[in-house]
């Protein structure tokens, strides 16, 4: 395998680099935004107790605005519940939007990976063709078929070495976009459930309602 990779040249390294960079994003993301950790099941309900219980202080809203993206967005509401149910959806409104901002931390630099690999490859390709074609104006390719093709099979290793980057790095790019917009519209519909409870407009099954 290293020999394949030094076998493309120089423009093989920040290959090389960009695929260590795609995997490392993608297993940052793939733990930050599990389904668990995001939008904690049963944190609704749980929330809802201690409103009836009375049991909500400070303390409580710290953990909860701590403790998931949810919670968060759950918590910035609840401090401005007692302003009229307006205002405690626009506080809940701007919260997610800084909150799905943090989820979509890196996918840019992954989406750029996903661009720019395949790239690399098509330019250390070029330069390899260039190389071999030189050998031969210079003579010492010259009648020798297999010296150009060796040159020719080099040259085309960074770009499959950019394609073997870019075409992961895109799909884990798309899927975690996707992922992130299915998690916006569930944490979306939690909090308009807090905010119609809250303000007496709906009444919930919390046994049932807490998924």
């Amino acid at each position: 395998m290293w020999e394949l990779v030094k076998s493309g040249g120089l423009l093989m390294l920040p290959i090389l680099i960009a695929s260590v960079l795609a995997m490392a994003i993608c297993f940052e993301r793939a733990w930050a935004l599990r389904a668990s950790r995001v939008a904690p099941p049963n944190l609704l309900a749980e929330v809802w107790g201690w409103i009836k219980n009375k049991q909500l202080d400070a303390e409580k809203l710290r953990q909860l605005k701590a403790n998931s993206p949810l919670g968060e967005i759950l918590a910035a509401g609840l401090l401005n519940s007692r302003h009229g149910r307006e205002i405690m959806k626009e506080c809940i409104e701007e919260t997610a939007n800084v909150v799905i901002h943090h989820m979509e931390r890196y996918l840019t630099v992954l989406g750029t990976l996903a661009m720019i690999s395949p790239l690399l490859g098509l330019l250390g390709t070029v330069v390899g063709i260039i190389e071999a074609f030189m050998a031969i104006n210079t003579g010492s390719g010259m009648g020798d078929p297999a010296l150009l093709a060796s040159g020719i099979s080099k040259a085309l290793m960074t770009t499959a070495g950019g394609l073997f980057v870019a075409i992961p790095a895109m799909i884990m790019h798309r899927y975690f976009a996707r992922h992130i917009s299915t998690m916006a519209v569930e944490m979306e519909q939690q909090a308009i459930k807090l905010v119609d409870i809250v303000h007496g407009d709906r009444e919930v099954d919390f046994q049932e309602q807490a998924v």
